[in-house]
């Protein structure tokens, strides 16, 4: 997988080819799914949320530039596989998902594997997690239908945030730089995520486009 469908499609930090290399991509899937675990593909967990594919994770977790010791904000924790190549990193984690199922799911499997420096909790990721703020960047599991200027102001000076911003169906992968005075924006690639409800994100799952 880090050499067919990671360092091919130009993905470059070795430290985050390690941690993927590391993270066993198939205890995060159902198990009907295993055999194609590795495979460059999302694959549906429960509740109408999906595994990210594997070069996805790569991308957006190398545009974060995460150094050991960081402090990283995840909205959306979902199956928890983000979450560990964070950790993996050794990156302290604050992650906040929707779904009281999965976060269930993701708070035994995370902690049979023995993964430190986690911190998770159920509710409205889109929230943030203002008491353990200033994060050093914030990563986004699903996408928001613009720039989330609230979740910007927890994030240190130089930190950064990753994800999919834009319409229901299509969005950009975008990289945003905060500084003091200015947040510079780069797009990453066009991408289509699922949805994270809730006050600075969808309303709901089945909102329609305007």
């Amino acid at each position: 997988m880090v050499e067919r469908n990671l360092r091919r499609r130009g993905i470059r930090d070795e430290r985050v080819l390690e941690a993927m290399a590391r993270v066993p991509r198939h205890v995060f899937v159902r198990p009907e799914h295993r055999a194609v675990a590795y495979a460059d593909m999302p694959l549906p967990t429960r509740d109408g949320q999906t595994i990210s594919q594997p070069y996805i994770v790569a991308l957006m977790t190398e545009a974060l530039r995460v150094k050991e010791g960081a402090r990283i904000f995840e909205i959306g924790t979902g199956s928890g596989y983000q979450t560990a190549v964070l950790a993996a990193l050794g990156a302290s984690v604050w992650s906040v998902e929707a779904s009281a199922d999965l976060h269930r799911e993701a708070a035994a499997r995370l902690q049979e594997m023995g993964y430190a420096g986690i911190h998770l909790a159920c509710g409205d990721g889109t929230l943030g997690w203002p008491e353990a703020a200033p994060f050093d960047g914030i990563l986004a599991t699903g996408s928001l239908p613009a720039r989330p200027q609230d979740l910007l102001r927890q994030i240190r000076p130089g930190g950064v945030f990753v994800g999919p911003i834009g319409g229901l169906r299509e969005q950009r992968l975008v990289r945003i730089e905060v500084d003091p005075t200015n947040a510079v924006e780069e797009t990453l690639c066009a991408c289509s995520f699922v949805p994270l409800v809730g006050r600075d994100g969808w309303h709901q799952p089945a909102d329609q486009e305007g």
